[in-house]
Formats: structure tokens, sequence, C-alpha cells
């Protein structure tokens, strides 16, 4: 058997092993003490509700979507509402 394969089958072996090293995955628990507290507020930031309910359920149909890609291939998107989250000129930071 060439050596170099004989090596590459070695490493591959020994991955598991390593891997049992390992005494903790950093994905366990969301705001693992391994990482700052900045790192843990930032994940927490973007994790709104992990569980959410909702009142009915969600209903969608591929026809919905066939329109909805239609109009975008023809440039007839439906606009959203305009959305108003700070009053001009009471936001923070620079301008």
């Amino acid at each position: 058997m060439n050596t170099d394969k004989l090596l590459r089958w070695a490493l591959v072996a020994t991955l598991p092993l390593l891997a049992g090293c390992a005494d903790k995955s950093i994905f366990d628990a969301p705001g693992d003490a391994s990482f700052g507290e900045a790192n843990r507020q930032t994940m927490m930031a973007q994790v709104i509700n992990p569980e959410p309910e909702y009142d009915g359920e969600m209903v969608t149909s591929g026809e919905h979507a066939a329109d909805a890609v239609e109009r975008y291939r023809t440039d007839t998107v439906k606009q959203p509402d305009n959305i108003k989250t700070t009053d001009v000129g009471t936001g923070s930071g620079p301008n």
C-alpha cells in the first residue's frame, strides 16, 4: 500500500479519538461560559423566541409562492408597508 494512503487512513482513523477529547460542545447551551459576555449578548440578541407559539396554523400554498415568484420576475413586487421605528432626530449615534 502506498505510504501516503496509509498516512491518510491513519489520520482519518484518529479524528474520532480527538473528538472524544472535547468535554463540551460550544453549541450545547446558549451563553456558554467559555465565551465572553459580548458574545453571549450578541447571540441572545439574535434569538428572539426560540420556541414561538402562534394563534393559528401557518398556512401557505404552492400557488401563493408561484404568484410571488412571478411578481418578482416581472418586477411587480408588492411593496411592504413603511414601518417607522424611530422619529427623525431622536435616534442615538452619529447622523
